[in-house]
């Protein structure tokens, strides 16, 4: 593959925008997350739902903040131009370079529990020996490395080739999953309880207890399903009419993923027992179509199934083109090397970016299968992500002093107060999200260190600082004006 400038192009419109963060956010978030967090956060029992309502707070307001900013400065490598624009280039960097590895580490976990998912459609259309092939390792591995690279390849086409490729899936993604919904609220506990024995005795069982810590610890875990909304100012630099198509994808995105996420876990949990879904949940990996699926014809439960397994394998392309965006900034400013921001002669798209993107994920795969639990690496994210955010909402409140010309440009929520209010309103949520899960990680009982998500996370911001710091050294010695390179938005 050639490269020529360093310059995108600009393909992408509303609905590619909206679909690349609907992707990013259903899948995993929406079919495993809410059904698993039983085994992560022990004793959440029936308030998984609150949880949920709760952590979309923050959520919303850092759509706000993303949405203000997006809208100031449409550029690729969105969150890390903002803060650095807006805040402070060092925290712009590590902050931004913690996400990109936390995000791409995730993009490894998702194609590595897509493969379980593959498993049930074969067990569900009686393909015994297909199913028994996915649990074999390097079956498992090779498939999850095969869809991450495939998805490498189809963001380098880029543009149609990743419209046609992502919003048909998602379509085909939200058509299969109102069975699920429909399902769920046709059918009640009793009705499960016919065709699935062992859960009548966790009908009308206990309510549980209401424990403040366990409620914020899986609302903070929950807060990751509305991670999405951030790959679309990742491609602010391919938008079309960006300064109006990136706000209102955001606003659309996280919509429509809250309330069809709403719905869809309320269903399933309308049909079957909390106390059920929690003691599955504590000896083997359980999604909501696996769990639903007693309840159908095997047509639609193959279909159900299906569908999940295009919602996980939607993540990938979306959440490709967020990270390796980033990386496309870094390098464009100088802070990583300037080849990366090298762009596909014919396609315009950040290959190399996406390459190493691909490689980081490739590492996800492989830390999934030897950690035996997929947890570490959402937490992982979780963590990153909470602290990119944190720092969004802070920048909404600091670049009106920092970078008053830049201010000036931001056409969504002008109000001054009202930006204060919504900045100061998502740093103060999510420090508290944060400290929560930090707590949680530092105390669980874990085999070694490494299996903690808060010091690999900070062994990669140290890995970060020191990036940072050698290249800004060498900018400096090669006379670049750092001041001005923080100020002013990358060329077109």
């Amino acid at each position: 593959m050639s490269e020529t400038s360093t310059r995108l192009s600009r393909k992408i419109g509303l609905l590619s925008l909206t679909a690349t963060g609907i992707c990013s956010m259903l899948g995993a978030s929406i079919n495993v997350v809410p059904f698993m967090m039983h085994r992560s956060v022990p004793g959440i029992g029936p308030y998984v739902l609150p949880a949920f309502l709760f952590a979309m707070l923050p959520a919303l307001l850092a759509a706000f903040a993303y949405g203000s900013l997006a809208s100031a400065m449409p550029r690729a490598g969105g969150s890390y131009i903002y803060a650095s624009r807006g805040l402070n280039p060092y925290l712009g960097f590590i902050a931004s370079f913690s996400q990109w590895f936390g995000l791409s580490i995730v993009i490894g976990v998702i194609a590595y529990i897509i493969v379980p998912f593959i498993r049930d459609v074969f067990i569900g259309l009686a393909w015994t020996q297909a199913a028994n092939l996915m649990e074999v390792a390097v079956v498992r591995i090779g498939i999850a490395l095969g869809l991450i690279w495939l998805f490498v390849y189809i963001n380098i086409k880029g543009g149609k080739f990743y419209e046609r490729t992502v919003v048909p899936l998602m379509f085909i993604m939200f058509a299969l999953g109102v069975v699920v919904v429909v399902t769920g609220f046709l059918f009640d506990q009793e009705a499960y309880g016919v065709v699935v024995p062992e859960s009548v005795s966790f009908i009308n069982g206990a309510k549980g207890d209401f424990d403040p810590l366990v409620f914020l610890s899986a609302a903070a875990i929950l807060f990751s399903s509305f991670i999405g909304f951030d790959a679309i100012a990742q491609a602010g630099g391919e938008a079309k009419r960006p300064t109006k198509t990136l706000p209102k994808a955001i606003l659309l995105a996280i919509f429509i993923v809250g309330s069809f996420y709403f719905l869809y876990t309320i269903a399933v949990y309308h049909a079957i027992p909390w106390g059920y879904v929690a003691k599955q949940a504590q000896f083997k990996d359980i999604t909501a179509p696996g769990l639903i699926s007693p309840l159908l014809p095997i047509g639609l439960s193959v279909a159900i199934l299906f569908g999940a397994a295009i919602a996980l394998i939607n993540d990938l392309p979306a959440m490709l083109l967020s990270v390796s965006r980033l990386v496309f900034a870094w390098a464009d400013d100088g802070i990583f090397p300037s080849k990366i921001a090298s762009t596909h002669q014919k396609y315009k798209t950040p290959h190399r970016a996406l390459y190493l993107s691909g490689a980081i994920a490739s590492i996800g795969v492989l830390g999934s299968h030897f950690a035996g639990d997929f947890f570490l690496g959402i937490d992982i994210m979780v963590t990153s992500m909470m602290v990119n955010f944190l720092l969004m909402c802070l920048t909404l409140v600091t670049i009106t002093k920092v970078n008053p010309t830049l201010a000036q440009e931001i056409k969504m929520v002008r109000s001054l107060g009202m930006q204060q209010i919504i900045g100061f309103g998502g740093v103060l949520l999510l420090m508290l999200f944060l400290t929560v899960h930090t707590a949680k990680d530092l105390n669980a009982d874990v085999e070694a260190w490494y299996f903690r998500s808060t010091p690999v996370w900070l062994i990669v911001m140290g890995i970060g600082s020191a990036i940072y710091y050698f290249k800004t050294r060498a900018l400096k010695r090669s006379g670049k004006d750092l001041k001005a390179l923080f100020t002013k938005l990358p060329k077109e």
